[in-house]
């Protein structure tokens, strides 16, 4: 496959910055496609960036722990190897077909960036944490809803508010520098993982349920929560920092406008990773398809499987299995080796 033609119309855009797209933008330099990867934030990673950079991640084949941060370290050491052209701080505002097949991704501030396929790796859209009811003006003051540096909270007492994994995964990650971390969720039962509550109460971690936070109170430092049980005890809990994990709001996605069809707000796709669209494919959490798994992983397998194909829509001379990596006529030009820090999940011995 050539690269950009003189009127620069690209073999792919990738739209989304998140490990799926980042993987995606790799794989199109490897199979040869000339690709742009756009992302509306100003740098790459997507919510990993945005929400947990310093969160320990399990379900990465090869890594028995790696941060959020060192994994986005990794794949844009892969994006770079082909010399993408990376356009970030550039919002996506529509998808428009040419009359020769091509498409015009539009972009804010931009010339349209004209291209012969699309991947859209847009996670679930614009998304923000859900705010705590209480404790706003502590905001960045010891209330915080991003844990970017886990050492930074070296002999705290932590806070953290929900119940699903994101609350599991932070009192882990605190746990071991922390002088204390308690878990306060509204109902009796998580929507946590088992094996996750498991660790939480071999290493530590207190556990206060059918509780919720009533009040963030301190002088020029945050220094208590107050929280009541639904039998009407109020208890008072050391904090120099209170961690929210009550999920994530999102904006709707432009997908129906675009022509795609979609269920849950996510684009349907077929066995190729192709939507309704011909040459727009879907993959991560833009995409959904019976029997889908949301796990990074899956995304990475979707990201292989959409190039592929867009590769042959471009051109069905070409053959959808493009060989093996290891293959010396494939070999990426460089081999240096970039190696990804793996933190082993540490705990104290007397937790």
């Amino acid at each position: 496959m050539s690269a950009a033609a003189a009127d620069d119309v690209r073999d792919v855009v990738v739209v989304g910055a998140g490990p799926a797209g980042l993987f995606a933008t790799y794989y199109a330099g490897f199979r040869g496609l000339s690709v742009t990867l756009v992302d509306a934030q100003s740098e790459a990673g997507g919510q990993i960036t945005a929400l947990y950079p310093g969160k320990l991640i399990h379900d990465v084949a090869g890594f028995p722990a790696v941060t959020g941060s060192a994994l986005v370290a990794g794949l844009m050491s892969q994006v770079k190897e082909y010399s993408p052209r990376l356009l970030f701080d550039t919002d996506v505002t529509g998808l428009e077909r040419a009359d020769d097949g091509t498409f015009a991704v539009l972009t804010s501030g931009r010339q349209p960036l004209r291209t012969r396929t699309v991947v859209l790796a847009t996670g679930v859209g614009g998304i923000h944490p859900r705010t705590l009811p209480v404790g706003h003006e502590w905001h960045g003051r010891g209330v915080v809803y991003v844990v970017s540096d886990v050492a930074a909270h070296t002999d705290h007492d932590v806070v953290v508010v929900g119940g699903g994994d994101s609350a599991l995964d932070w009192a882990l990650a605190l746990r071991p520098v922390a002088r204390s971390v308690t878990i306060v969720h509204r109902r009796r039962a998580f929507r946590a993982h088992a094996a996750l509550l498991e660790r939480a109460a071999r290493d530590g971690v207190g556990l206060l349920t059918e509780a919720e936070i009533q009040a963030v109170e301190g002088d020029h430092r945050l220094r208590t929560v107050t929280v009541r049980r639904d039998d009407g005890e109020v208890l008072e809990l050391p904090a120099d920092t209170v961690v929210g994990a009550l999920g994530l709001l999102s904006a709707p996605t432009p997908f129906p406008q675009w022509g795609l069809d979609v269920h849950q707000r996510k684009a349907v796709v077929d066995s190729r990773m192709q939507t309704s669209v011909p040459g727009v494919f879907a993959i991560g959490d833009a995409s959904t398809y019976t029997g889908k798994v949301s796990l990074i992983a899956t995304g990475f397998g979707e990201a292989a499987t959409a190039v592929n194909n867009a590769a042959v829509h471009i051109d069905p001379e070409l053959s959808l299995m493009p060989g093996h990596s290891t293959d010396e006529e494939l070999a990426p030009p460089s081999t240096r080796s970039v190696p990804i820090p793996v933190v082993a999940a540490a705990r104290r011995d007397e937790a």
